[in-house]
């Protein structure tokens, strides 16, 4: 007999239902006063004893006594981890990237272990042993892993779903830089420079000079660049700004315009003065005439990939003897030499498009390497008063 199959008997002018069960147990049912089906809480061993509590409802009835049976708690379904996760992306507000990147971190390195776990099973001990599983060779996808994990179960025990977060691996959300930054000296910045191709040299100069990350600078326009003359006393000077606003990132193979990676980001940078006429050259030569013209753009005109951009990169780092150089690296440098100028914390943050003083505060400690200068400097002072 299938599931819910069962003898259904009901004498004329009876109130009520009982199924019997293939079980052999009998179930009672009936329609109250508002129109509604209920059910009794429990099964019956007897067909009498189910007609039995249908008479008492229906007497409650009668009394006008009756209220509506309390609804039963249904049994919690078993919530794997993978419908979790899924659920969690699908209705968290996220960047179109780090949507696309979560999704490589499930599909790739997570569900595969922990996704078939109920989601209220998953113990310290599971954690672990999936973190353990995942090796060493690639420690900044193992952390930025381990941190979607436990911002993940961080939700599913503040809903209620689980009673605890589960993971408790100390440091595994962080991950030490594999890739040690050096930054590219003065010359060889003017080396690699040189050797790129004429109408990507700006790229190179706006990275190094102004901390420009790759997806802001393949969005810049025309418009997005201010250059203004000012007096200097009796003198005339160039300023600029960029206007930091968009940003355009790869998901799926396409190109999508944003907004930078985070509020801060959008934010208005001072250009160095000594960058101004390659930039008004640059402008000039290699730039359309509408507002809204790349200034960067790739051969077809759109946007500019990073392979197309790293083939002409890759030659140019060789020619200027840094072939560990990376073109993020040229961002880094460009922090670097502006806290070596004694910019504070907040201005770096506001220069860098950096929303917490943790990331800024790395090239500050960076450039404390002026320190043998500093020391030089306060010795010529004693000598001084000597």
């Amino acid at each position: 007999m299938a599931q819910g199959d069962g003898r259904k008997t009901r004498a004329a002018g009876t109130f009520g239902t009982v199924h019997q069960l293939p079980s052999g147990r009998f179930r009672a049912l009936y329609y109250g006063p508002d129109g509604r089906r209920y059910k009794a809480p429990t099964t019956f061993t007897a067909k009498q004893d189910a007609r039995g509590w249908l008479s008492l409802q229906q007497a409650d009835i009668i009394r006008k006594a009756w209220t509506p049976p309390t609804a039963q708690t249904p049994t919690p379904k078993r919530t794997t981890f993978t419908e979790y996760a899924n659920d969690w992306l699908e209705h968290r507000s996220l960047k179109d990237r780090t949507r696309e990147h979560y999704r490589k971190l499930l599909d790739g390195h997570i569900l595969p272990t922990l996704g078939a776990l109920p989601l209220a099973s998953i113990t310290p001990d599971d954690v672990r042993d999936w973190h353990t599983g995942l090796g060493n060779s690639t420690p900044t996808m193992r952390a930025h892993a381990y941190g979607l994990v436990r911002t993940i179960l961080a939700s599913a025990a503040s809903e209620g779903r689980i009673a605890a977060n589960p993971c408790h691996i100390r440091g595994a959300g962080s991950a030490k830089r594999v890739h040690k930054i050096r930054p590219a000296s003065l010359a060889e910045l003017q080396a690699l420079t040189a050797a790129m191709p004429e109408n990507q040299q700006a790229m190179i100069l706006l990275a190094s000079w102004c901390a420009l990350r790759f997806g802001e600078l393949t969005e810049l326009r025309r418009k997005d660049i201010e250059i203004t003359e000012e007096k200097d006393g009796d003198e005339t000077v160039k300023v600029g700004v960029i206007r930091v606003r968009r940003a355009v990132v790869r998901v799926s193979g396409e190109f999508k315009v944003t907004t930078p990676k985070s509020d801060a980001g959008i934010r208005d940078v001072a250009i160095p003065p000594h960058l101004i006429p390659a930039i008004e050259n640059h402008m000039a030569e290699h730039v359309g005439p509408e507002k809204d013209a790349l200034l960067f753009p790739a051969g077809h005109g759109g946007h500019l990939a990073p392979a197309t951009l790293y083939r002409q990169f890759y030659k140019a780092r060789a020619e200027a003897g840094r072939d560990d150089l990376r073109f993020h690296d040229l961002r880094h440098g460009g922090a670097v030499l502006a806290a070596a100028t004694g910019a504070s914390l907040a201005e770096l943050m506001v220069r860098l498009g950096h929303s917490t003083p943790q990331a800024a505060m790395r090239y500050q400690h960076a450039a404390q390497g002026r320190d043998k200068q500093i020391a030089a400097l306060l010795s010529k002072l004693a000598e001084g008063e000597q």
